[in-house]
């Protein structure tokens, strides 16, 4: 899966624990009708992938989606769902110029009164 915007946040790298688990947080707001600012979490050595991007970049973030149940001490199950990143592109609208690309024209070939008229109208 993948999500298409442009950067609105990139937060630091955080480390949990004495394991040294890191995270580091991303929003992207979409280019649609009703944008949605979509929070994307780069994890482990993919925290790193975020350091060459900034703010206001447009990028294409590929994704997985990931849920966990929870059961708290009273025995109510809870469900949590989060999207991780795994890697990040910057989209080709970012990577060209704002210029339209120019398209080749040709003229028609003239029609010479020699030649046989053969069209219905």
């Amino acid at each position: 899966m993948q999500v298409t915007g442009k950067v609105k946040l990139i937060n630091a790298t955080q480390t949990f624990g004495s394991n040294g688990f890191r995270k580091r947080e991303l929003v992207v707001t979409t280019d649609e009708q009703y944008p949605q600012m979509i929070l994307v979490e780069f994890i482990q050595d993919k925290c790193d992938l975020l350091d060459s991007y900034s703010v206001g970049q447009d990028v294409t973030v590929s994704i997985n989606l990931r849920g966990r149940e929870w059961v708290n001490p009273q025995g109510e199950t809870k469900y949590f769902n989060s999207i991780q990143g795994w890697r990040i592109e910057a989209s080709q609208a970012s990577a060209g110029s704002d210029t339209p690309p120019a398209f080749e024209t040709t003229n028609a070939p003239i029609s010479s009164d020699n030649e046989p008229d053969d069209l219905p109208f």
